[in-house]
């Protein structure tokens, strides 16, 4: 009786009509295994650009599925092209699969007990960010979407990227690479999606936004050089130390002062300060690193000059150097979701989890490397509530946190979201 309410629900899906009670179907029909592909993509994470595992994990079952099935891209990344056998638009959808240097700290039977290395140091590793649920709900969309190969619309490919959490250092990696290496040569698509799953949301709730949805950021690096000398004659030496403090200390007013955040915000944030190998010396230098985020070219351009002034005027004063690097590496672009695209695909969330389960997302400062992909062709990202229902989301573990937990829910409204946008594009004609 299922296999004839399933076939049922992919005659009626194929015949372009795509309703939302079938779609539902189609995606319950596979949860059980993608929930089982979630728990064991969790139980074994890997950091950026080390992600062989997972890819041959993904690679072996997209070609179970009788996908043309490419590996290798970016050093790790999988693509697979879905050709269906009715004309109609070229779609891709992405997922990302790499882990955190981050140890777990969450009950489940599953938890990450994985180390790794990251800046020369054993770290735990964990999926703190989700991306083990975003592999496996796109491993079970490519099913779903398999099995009506011959009577789909158009071709979809379907990309699994490495490195979203940014390559190591010295290493490139993630969207930007995909796109240097030819992800896009041979298949050039219309339109593509992506979800995020975020613990700010409850389950069954889904967040869109059209125009600018993620900043920009920055990776910044500052080098201050001093004089060392013993911590009881600090007029005998210069203090990087001092230096520092008043360069992140004035560094702040960049935002607060200089910027006019009445349209779009920014943020400037410090993570590492580096310096020193005794409390009673004086060092001869000092490392400083952090993340500019911005939503506006000119507006990321005047911050960066700012902070460059302002660390080179406070190390002169003091009697010191400072060396800045702004940016190190790639810089994320401001993610921007394609306006009437984002009104389609947020009409079929609607039609899939109820138009009362999607809401109007904020502005995110986090940064997406999604937003690459969004240059080259019209995008819509999402994001999907991960927190379970009755639980306040906004005082639940956020993403990154050793304590992030998704409720497994989110898988059903995820792959519901993204099957019923994905089957409406593909039958809808363009103009």
């Amino acid at each position: 009786m299922r296999l004839t309410l399933l076939a049922l629900a992919v005659a009626t899906v194929v015949a372009g009509t795509a309703h939302a009670a079938d779609t539902a179907q189609l995606v319950q029909g596979e949860l059980p295994q993608v929930t089982a592909w979630r728990r064991d993509i969790h139980q074994h994470p890997e950091l950026s650009n080390r992600e062989t595992r997972t890819a041959a994990l993904v690679a072996a079952q997209l070609k179970k599925l009788g996908l043309e099935v490419h590996t290798g891209i970016a050093h790790t990344g999988v693509i697979a092209i879905l050709k269906g056998g009715r004309p109609g638009p070229k779609l891709a959808i992405r997922a990302d699969m790499d882990a955190l240097p981050v140890t777990e700290d969450v009950d489940v039977p599953f938890a990450s007990k994985a180390k790794g290395e990251y800046r020369g140091k054993q770290v735990g590793v964990m999926h703190a960010c989700g991306h083990d649920a975003h592999t496996s709900m796109l491993l079970g969309l490519a099913t779903v979407l398999a099995g009506m190969k011959k009577d789909l619309p158009g071709e979809v490919m379907f990309v699994f990227q490495p490195a979203e959490e940014g390559a190591p250092p010295g290493e490139q990696g993630g969207a930007s690479l995909m796109l240097k290496e030819g992800v896009f040569r041979d298949f050039k698509p219309d339109a593509m999606f992506g979800m995020h799953v975020v613990s700010s949301l409850n389950v069954g709730t889904v967040g869109v936004r059209s125009g600018p949805a993620m900043a920009g950021s920055d990776w910044f690096k500052m080098v201050v050089h001093g004089k060392q000398t013993h911590g009881a004659m600090p007029w005998n030496g210069v203090d990087p130390v001092v230096t520092s403090a008043e360069i992140i200390s004035t560094a702040q007013t960049i935002v607060s002062r200089k910027l006019n955040i009445g349209d779009y915000p920014a943020v400037l944030s410090f993570g590492i300060v580096e310096g020193g190998s005794r409390y009673n010396i004086v060092p001869d230098q000092v490392e400083m690193q952090g993340t500019l985020r911005t939503f506006d070219a000119g507006m990321r351009q005047q911050a960066i000059d700012n902070l460059k002034g302002i660390a080179g005027h406070i190390a002169e004063a003091n009697g010191a150097t400072v060396e800045t690097q702004i940016p190190v590496g790639d810089s994320n672009p401001v993610l921007i979701n394609n306006p009437a695209l984002t009104a389609r695909v947020r009409e079929s969330i609607g039609k899939a989890i109820g138009g009362d389960h999607v809401i109007e997302a904020k502005p995110w400062m986090a940064s997406e490397d999604f937003a690459y992909f969004a240059n080259e062709v019209p995008s819509v990202y999402f994001w999907v509530g991960a927190t379970p229902t009755g639980q306040d989301a906004l005082k639940a573990p956020a993403n990154h946190s050793p304590k992030f937990f998704m409720d497994e829910g989110a898988l059903k409204i995820g792959m519901a979201s993204m099957l019923q946008a994905t089957l409406d594009y593909l039958n809808t004609p363009t103009s």
